[in-house]
């Protein structure tokens, strides 16, 4: 499906491209190809993303590229909103692997379309990740955030703005979801309800969701983050069915770890 995740050591769906070339620039995070996978029961029912229109909330949106804007494309990230004002969401499959450790040689380029990043780049600077993604990559943890340096002395929420991160929603929310597929210039984006999938995981059905677009935000209509592209299988095994971790008690204290 899109995003950047893995599946046992094989780098699987949502994100920079296959192993062989992850490795060979040293560093792609994670990729994905698409694959069979599970398929919900209304599988033939879904609707199809679209071109993300140009507005404030998706250019907080932005493309995670290896290195610089030259570097190959990994993962979708967002700006939330915190105290420090530097402060991004993403998958944790997008920024470490026990294989490679943590991914931190990359630049976020918020709002970036047709080869160009209208707000710059901006380089990572911290990774917060739960121990249990770090230890065995446990599927329940997969979400990080992320802190930037400031660009010509100005945060990035300073910039852009910020998304605030919401728990305990529960499901069934429609929420609207903006990532950015290794094979589009230009992001996509679909609004659908979250559904259950288990107590601490929820799924979101909707087509287009491919290699690039783990880590991707799902906005309610008031503009709260309440899930990225991961979790489950990295994040899905079909371009139709995006998954994410539950954002609950384990959310909130991460954030609070990366915040504090």
């Amino acid at each position: 499906m899109a995003r950047v995740r893995q599946s046992g050591s094989t780098i699987a769906r949502r994100g920079p491209g296959g192993p062989a070339a992850l490795l060979a620039v040293l560093l792609a995070a994670t990729g994905c190809t698409p694959s069979a996978g599970i398929a919900p029961e209304d599988n033939g029912n879904i609707p199809s993303s679209r071109p993300a229109p140009d507005g404030e909330l998706n250019n907080r949106i932005g493309a995670l590229f290896v290195g610089d804007l030259d570097g190959q494309r990994a993962c979708t990230a967002s700006v939330v909103d915190s105290p420090h004002r530097n402060l991004l969401v993403t998958a944790a499959h997008c920024v470490y692997t026990s294989e490679l450790g943590r991914l931190d040689n990359m630049v976020f380029a918020p709002g970036y379309r047709n080869g160009r990043a209208p707000y710059g780049a901006w380089t990572l600077e911290s990774i917060t990740t739960d121990p249990h993604w770090t230890s065995d990559e446990d599927p329940e943890y997969d979400v990080a955030f992320v802190t930037v340096a400031p660009v010509n002395g100005k945060q990035i929420e300073d910039a852009l703005g910020g998304n605030p991160i919401s728990t305990d929603q529960g499901f069934d929310v429609p929420v609207s979801v903006t990532g950015y597929p290794n094979d589009h210039q230009d992001p996509i984006t679909c609004t659908a309800p979250t559904k259950k999938f288990t107590d601490t995981q929820e799924r979101f059905d909707c087509g287009g969701y491919t290699n690039g677009t783990s880590g991707s935000p799902w906005l309610t209509a008031a503009g709260k983050v309440i899930g990225v592209i991961g979790g489950y299988q990295q994040g899905g095994d079909t371009d139709q069915t995006s998954y994410s971790i539950t954002f609950d008690q384990r959310v909130a204290n991460l954030y609070r770890k990366a915040t504090g």
